[in-house]
């Protein structure tokens, strides 16, 4: 039994996740420098990468599983490097774990934009988000002047609405297909089980946990 424990990571139901899926990942992230910090911080950090890498894992093969299950033609997998990339920008609208998901699996991506190809945003979505938006819409002369788009704004100083129409609602379609991946993710980890040591970085249950994604 112990034997088994330590080669398996994870369980999706009945079904394991190896261990070596999970170490594939983590020799293609860099550690963190053992000079940068004492033995013991190193080793919990350690742990806590070995939990965040699971994760990633356990989210790449419930996207597949999904992607199967639509029959969606999922691409060849991409290198582990592909982590190395994650932006900034995109940890900290999605959280670590799933920004790292959706640039190391191919599958994750793929269901994420089935998700947005099937979100429908109302036009009053659109023209609210606009009107309550204008500082975004604002020409660059007007910018340059320093207008203040809720204070009065003179002909020319917004885009036409009709000019940026389409993007907003494309901008829209894509936060309602993240939010619905966030709402699959959440549905689809509830039958996974971790091993000792593989747990979720924030699970009260192991003394490392910090809550943080």
């Amino acid at each position: 039994m112990c034997e088994e424990v330590d080669q398996d990571a994870a369980f999706i139901g009945p079904d394991a996740v190896p261990r070596a899926r999970v170490d594939a990942l983590l020799a293609a992230v860099p550690a963190r420098d053992p000079a940068s910090c004492r033995a013991e911080s190193l080793a919990r950090a350690e742990r806590q990468r070995r939990r965040w890498a699971t994760q990633v894992v356990v989210a790449d093969e419930l996207a597949r599983r999904e992607c199967a299950a639509r029959r969606l033609e999922v691409p060849p997998e991409a290198s582990a490097e592909r982590l190395l990339a994650v932006a900034g920008d995109d940890v900290a609208d999605l959280g670590s774990i799933v920004a790292a998901a959706l640039a190391h699996s191919a599958a994750a991506r793929v269901l994420l934009d089935a998700l947005e190809a099937e979100q429908v945003v109302p036009e009053a979505d659109v023209r609210d988000y606009y009107a309550r938006n204008l500082d975004r819409f604002l020409t660059p002369d007007a910018l340059r002047r320093g207008v203040d788009p809720f204070g009065g704004t003179a002909p020319g100083d917004v885009l036409p609405y009709e000019t940026v129409r389409e993007g907003v609602g494309r901008e829209l379609r894509r936060a309602a297909g993240r939010r619905a991946f966030f709402g699959w993710l959440d549905l689809a980890r509830g039958p996974v089980g971790y091993a000792p040591g593989h747990e979720h970085p924030g699970d009260p249950g192991h003394s490392d946990h910090e809550h943080r994604h």
